[in-house]
């Protein structure tokens, strides 16, 4: 009788048990499966003992079935199988995605970047049925019921997943005329007696600029005439200002621009809830 206590068999354990069967013998299955005869008599221990039951009759030059060993070849042969669809339908399904896909992000990043790769996405994974949710607030992505969201920043909660897709270079810059008028800053403290485009960026401090020069990161305090939580607006002002510079003559403008500080790196990130630790 099976103990119905008993320990599940290892799939290993089955494979070289039917191997054993279509064989006809322990050397021949060893050969087989490229291991030693030694291997093969100590799996089919195993699986005897595991579940609690004699499989095979072992006589000179000659193995049969038990009873139980018929029923054993035919539920291995069963497990096996439905092993083998799952590893296809798992290659599958990281080949050819399907389903829905519910993605946030930020308005203007989301419009500008994330929703032309989602169209891409689309294209090349037709199975897919994606939803992308624009928002400039926080998003509890767990209990608004999103599978993805795509920021800027690495203030990336403890409960969730987090992946670097790229880097986003930021610089401080002017226009040559603002400097003419007002004078180059000297140091980063400086920036705080000029007028700066202030844009507030998801739930980070208002106002205050964090920048990294020599691997070193430092923050000062500005303000400005003009602030948005939009990066579109701000860049909008920004481009105003550098137009009404130069004759309307942006591109030379822009080439003009003083880099005032190193470029300072943020991290645009894909987040996802932690299904394991969350």
């Amino acid at each position: 009788m099976i103990d119905k206590k008993g320990s599940m068999p290892l799939p290993e354990d089955l494979r070289v048990f039917l191997a054993v069967i279509r064989k006809a013998g322990f050397a021949a299955a060893a050969d087989e499966l490229g291991v030693s005869a030694a291997y093969v008599s100590k799996r089919i221990q195993i699986l005897e003992k595991t579940l609690a039951t004699r499989l095979l009759h072992r006589t000179s030059g000659r193995i049969t079935l038990t009873d139980d060993g018929e029923r054993v070849k035919d539920w291995a042969a069963r497990i096996l199988g439905d092993f083998q669809h799952l590893s296809d339908d798992l290659v599958d399904a990281h080949d050819n995605p399907r389903g829905r896909l519910h993605i946030c992000s930020t308005f203007g990043f989301g419009r500008n970047y994330v929703a032309p790769a989602l169209a891409l996405l689309a294209d090349r994974y037709p199975e897919l049925e994606i939803r992308l949710d624009l928002f400039d607030r926080v998003v509890d992505i767990v209990n608004e019921g999103f599978d993805l969201e795509i920021r800027v920043g690495d203030d990336i909660p403890g409960q969730h997943i987090g992946r670097q897709l790229v880097s986003n270079r930021r610089i401080l810059c002017a226009a040559p005329d603002y400097l003419e008028r007002r004078g180059t800053p000297a140091q980063l403290c400086d920036l705080e007696q000029h007028e700066c485009l202030v844009l507030k960026e998801r739930d980070n401090a208002f106002g205050v600029w964090v920048l990294e020069r020599d691997s070193s990161q430092e923050s000062v305090r500005v303000g400005g005439p003009l602030s948005s939580n939009s990066g579109e607006i701000v860049l909008q002002w920004a481009l105003h200002v550098i137009w009404s510079t130069d004759s309307g003559h942006s591109y030379r403008s822009y080439a003009a621009i003083f880099f005032l500080i190193h470029w300072r790196a943020v991290f645009v990130v894909a987040v996802q809830p932690d299904l394991v630790g969350g």
